[in-house]
């Protein structure tokens, strides 16, 4: 699997939510006030750690890696953000309301847009105004934490990277549904890619194309069919695919969006393509059709883009495969030419790869600490 971490460097600007919003009694204050030590801690992530790595295991209760104890300080904080959302939208529409919430000046980085790349003064932050914006950024670096997760688990344990992958499908394909449509009108298309439905549900087919990277790992493991392995590969394709479709959706709804979530994709996406057509140019091969085997790997080579964008990992990557597929055509090539002789089909007289998505979301259903809040709105 290719590695694209980028979505998960999210920082942000410190809030106290005491500060700006006045309660009416002491429970309500302590309720603000744990609140804003809660996002203390998500503040903490991405920044200079400054205790030890002893002290943070303890204060989380024994979690080991990092990625996990940032996990468990979003799973911390959500709650209680959904309950001042959910209380907030309870209020309505009032003046005075209206006036506070900018007072929190919530801001985000945008690790997938332009401007964080080029910028040399340091990172951008984006500012919006509205509490749906804090609940889907928080939200966005939730599921982004849990596809890091699932790739370092990726080394230990195959079922476990698979449903946290999964996990975070879920995340985001909630985030684009049920939060995000909140802030069309308070979104600019020079704001946060984050910020958009799109970009959630780019997000989400790449964490199922992902989960479904490493169930096929798994098949390979078991040594299955190389017809079921072509399949599998392809249907990971098919998902990069769907994710190119809201890319595109996106890349129009947002001037600053970053072309390299979409050369990760693209890069994605090149590398499955050709370990179907392997794949694929095997089973037929052991079917006893050399020359159809042969006409495959030879469709496969020339279907590469000669000059791919992304990181030098990712062409790396391609490069190993390229050679893959290149090393076999000629072993099948010099096999047909003294043995079987038959010949070489090309273009629409080969089959065509099929594939077979198998992953779908684990559902997210958010959490919320139903605390009743009494504010002097």
């Amino acid at each position: 699997m290719l590695n694209f971490s980028d979505p998960s460097k999210l920082r942000t600007k410190k809030i106290v939510f005491e500060d700006v919003y006045p309660a009416q009694d002491s429970s309500t204050l302590e309720q603000l006030k744990e609140l804003s030590s809660r996002r203390v801690n998500v503040e903490s992530i991405n920044s200079n750690r400054s205790i030890t790595e002893a002290i943070a295991r303890e204060m989380s209760g024994g979690l080991t890696t990092q990625c996990e104890q940032d996990i468990q300080k979003l799973e911390r904080y959500l709650p209680l953000l959904q309950n001042l959302v959910h209380h907030i939208d309870s209020i309505g529409d009032k003046p005075l309301l209206s006036q506070l919430t900018p007072k929190l000046r919530i801001s985000w980085t945008s690790p997938l847009s332009s401007s964080s790349f080029f910028n040399l003064m340091g990172p951008k932050f984006f500012q919006i105004d509205n509490l749906r914006f804090e609940l889907g950024i928080v939200l966005f670096f939730y599921a982004a934490m849990l596809r890091e997760w699932g790739s370092q688990v990726l080394v230990t344990d195959l079922v476990q990277s698979t449903t946290i992958f999964r996990r975070a499908a879920g995340v985001y394909h909630y985030l684009a549904h049920e939060v995000l449509p909140f802030l069309k009108d308070a979104r600019t298309p020079e704001g946060p890619p984050e910020a958009t439905p799109s970009v959630a549900l780019v997000m989400s087919f790449i964490c199922l194309a992902e989960a479904q990277i490493v169930t096929t790992m798994k098949a390979e493991e078991k040594k299955s069919a190389d017809t079921l392995l072509s399949k599998l590969h392809y249907g990971v394709v098919q998902l990069f695919d769907e994710a190119t479709g809201f890319y595109t959706t996106a890349s129009k709804e947002c001037k600053d969006i970053s072309p390299i979530l979409m050369d990760y994709i693209s890069c994605s996406k090149v590398v499955h393509e050709l370990r179907s057509y392997k794949y694929m140019a095997q089973a037929v091969k052991t079917e006893g059709q050399i020359g159809i085997a042969i006409g495959l790997l030879k469709q496969a080579l020339n279907n590469v883009q000669k000059n791919m964008g992304g990181v030098e990992s990712w062409r790396m990557v391609i490069k190993e495969d390229i050679d893959s597929l290149t090393a076999l055509l000629k072993k099948y090539e010099q096999e047909n030419e003294f043995v079987w002789r038959e010949k070489v089909p090309f273009d629409h007289h080969l089959p065509s790869l099929q594939g077979k998505k198998i992953t779908t979301c684990i559902s997210y259903s958010p959490e919320r600490w139903e605390r009743t809040l009494a504010l002097k709105i």
